[in-house]
């Protein structure tokens, strides 16, 4: 059975919302990287990242993360940028649903490489069990959920939605 968590209307609430909180804490900067998860994380960093276009004159960069989320250690982390790009630069790692910890935690693993001005992580939905010390430094909703739950995040046109199964 499917729960509506959240709507599409609050969704974008919450992407403006996250925008706006990033946008604060880079005030100062000239280059924004949104680093995108493969899949619903990059889905999510895109339309944070529209917002972001339009509230400040920063140069807003949309950075594809990609590895195995299932063995991240295995695959490696590649991003669609070159490390020398994100040097010095301030860097937001985004993912659609924060489970386990590990997808974010090998993703902060990459990008701390190289010498950063920052780097933030933000999710849509924060399930507060982890297996790994991360935190999510912008969230648009934290659910306290059991194991055997599913978050379920549709990105459509018009329609997105979160889903617990």
């Amino acid at each position: 059975m499917q729960n509506k968590i959240l709507s599409h209307d609050q969704i974008q609430h919450k992407v403006k919302r996250i925008a706006y909180q990033i946008y604060e804490a880079n005030v100062e900067e000239e280059e924004i990287i949104i680093a995108g998860i493969e899949g619903g994380g990059l889905k999510f960093a895109k339309k944070i990242s529209a917002v972001l276009e339009d509230i400040t004159t920063a140069t807003i960069t949309v950075c594809t993360v990609k590895m195995d989320k299932k063995n991240p250690l295995k695959s490696g982390v590649q991003t669609s940028i070159q490390e020398e790009a994100y040097i010095n630069k301030s860097v937001v790692l985004i993912d659609d649903v924060l489970n386990s910890g590990s997808t974010l935690i090998y993703g902060v693993c990459h990008f701390l490489k190289v010498p950063l001005r920052q780097l933030k992580t933000a999710v849509l939905v924060n399930r507060n069990h982890k297996k790994f010390p991360i935190k999510a430094d912008y969230k648009g909703i934290s659910l306290s959920t059991s194991l055997q739950e599913h978050i379920e995040v549709e990105f459509t046109s018009k329609n997105d939605s979160v889903y617990l199964n």
